[in-house]
């Protein structure tokens, strides 16, 4: 399956963004999505999965209570509402894929885990 994500850009602390990833290629209702962040001299990080269904989602600590995950599968795409965004938000926002049908987790969608990913899109949010 091919991602492309898109909705990136440069905002001030407290701005909002709504990250997009389209899916082309394959059944995109065969697949958990999960959206990652890298920050410079970090490691690629979880910040929120969802199942093929959009039943269960998982968000790590970070991002619960300000950022939504969401798919529409009619629509083969997942986005990733931004909300009340800092500085440590910074960084390049990776959509990925995988093949799962069990639980969402940090360690089910950890990135070693995932079977495609997209380009990044940059987030960069200023102070």
């Amino acid at each position: 399956v091919q991602l492309q994500a898109s909705g990136g850009g440069l905002v001030q602390a407290g701005g909002s963004l709504r990250l997009s990833c389209v899916a082309s290629g394959r059944t995109f209702s065969r697949y958990a999505m999960g959206w990652y962040r890298q920050a410079p001299g970090k490691e690629r990080e979880l910040v929120a999965a969802i199942g093929w269904n959009g039943v269960n989602t998982y968000y790590t600590g970070s991002a619960k209570g300000r950022f939504t995950i969401s798919r529409d599968n009619a629509e083969n795409t997942v986005y990733l509402q931004m909300i009340s965004l800092q500085p440590e938000d910074t960084a390049v926002y990776y959509c990925g894929a995988r093949a799962w049908y069990g639980l969402m987790s940090d360690v089910t969608m950890n990135p070693g885990g995932m079977e495609y990913w997209g380009k990044g899109t940059q987030v960069t949010v200023s102070s």
